[in-house]
């Protein structure tokens, strides 16, 4: 067995691998109604809460002595500067478990736990052997990256493209409880938006790779002030994030050669996006339980650095 942390500022995570099939315990982090996120402190404390019963749930069902490494992120990116204090509650534990158990303790990035975990659930972890365009589009993330393998790191992931202002997540998170959603707001605005009939003619801003998606949020204040139904608000937020990716991964394409694109994090597992992207490209969609934040890939990279 190989044991995975996951301590986002969303979900409290901890996953075994066994080499083939993941078993995963997990917790929405807890926010305040009206409120679109957490301090770090308030992170911090409910990841120190919930990880001792997620254990526990875990350890009833398999065996904890099994567990031959652990893997952990420690940090938003594998860049420098990189840091959040939530995930050092995920660290802690992590090197306790391996300390205890006398097991190697490997680290890595969350960013690189989210493409492992994608490329698991579309059966294509033969990708981390060549090159690829990952998308990974959640709440503090919109980036496009190219994925070499690495002899170290398994995967290195290189910043080829991003929003330069707003992140697709925070669009979504700020629409959905400007309209009395309840944070994260992803999934229920994903139903809103297929209750919608309208469309729309998009031009998403870009500049070179990069978009930008500040123009989303004011444009939903203006329609909500209008009292324009909240389904069309939805299918708008929703389909000019859309717009703005495809246009990133034509743009991308023209200058990297076409390759194997894979989408990872919360947002990227929208129906309307999923539908438009993939089509059009040929793209592969992580499957909505490994597209959210989770220790799935954490605990694969585990299993990925034992080889």
């Amino acid at each position: 067995m190989f044991l995975g942390f996951d301590t986002s500022n969303y979900t409290t995570s901890v996953a075994f691998f066994d080499g083939k099939e993941i078993f995963q315990k997990k917790k929405l982090l807890e926010v305040k109604a009206g409120e679109r996120g957490l301090r770090q402190s308030d992170a911090v404390f409910q990841h120190t809460v919930n990880l001792p019963v997620l254990m526990k749930m875990l350890t009833e069902e398999l065996d904890f002595k099994s567990i031959r490494s652990v893997g952990v992120s420690t940090r938003p990116r594998n860049i420098d500067g990189s840091y959040m204090p939530c995930f050092l509650v995920g660290e802690s534990n992590a090197v306790c478990v391996s300390s205890v158990n006398t097991v190697p303790l490997y680290k890595t990035s969350h960013q690189v736990g989210h493409i492992l975990a994608a490329l698991y659930s579309i059966d294509r972890l033969d990708l981390i052997k060549k090159p690829f365009i990952a998308f990974h589009v959640s709440g503090g993330t919109t980036e496009a990256l190219l994925v070499t393998p690495d002899d170290e790191e398994i995967i290195k992931a290189e910043l080829i493209a991003e929003s330069t202002d707003l992140k697709a997540g925070q669009a979504v998170d700020r629409a959905g409880v400007m309209m009395g959603l309840k944070f994260p707001c992803g999934a229920e605005l994903d139903k809103m938006a297929q209750n919608s009939s309208k469309e729309f003619k998009i031009k998403p801003s870009m500049n070179v790779l990069n978009c930008s998606l500040s123009g989303v949020e004011n444009k939903a204040k203006k329609m909500f002030e209008n009292n324009e139904s909240n389904n069309d608000i939805a299918k708008f937020v929703v389909s000019y994030i859309s717009e703005a990716l495809s246009e990133m991964l034509e743009r991308i394409m023209k200058k990297f050669g076409e390759m194997p694109v894979v989408f990872a994090g919360g947002v990227s597992s929208n129906s309307i996006i999923k539908e438009k992207i993939g089509k059009k490209y040929n793209a592969y969609f992580a499957k909505p339980e490994y597209s959210c934040d989770n220790a799935a890939g954490i605990a694969i990279y585990a299993y990925l650095k034992s080889l």
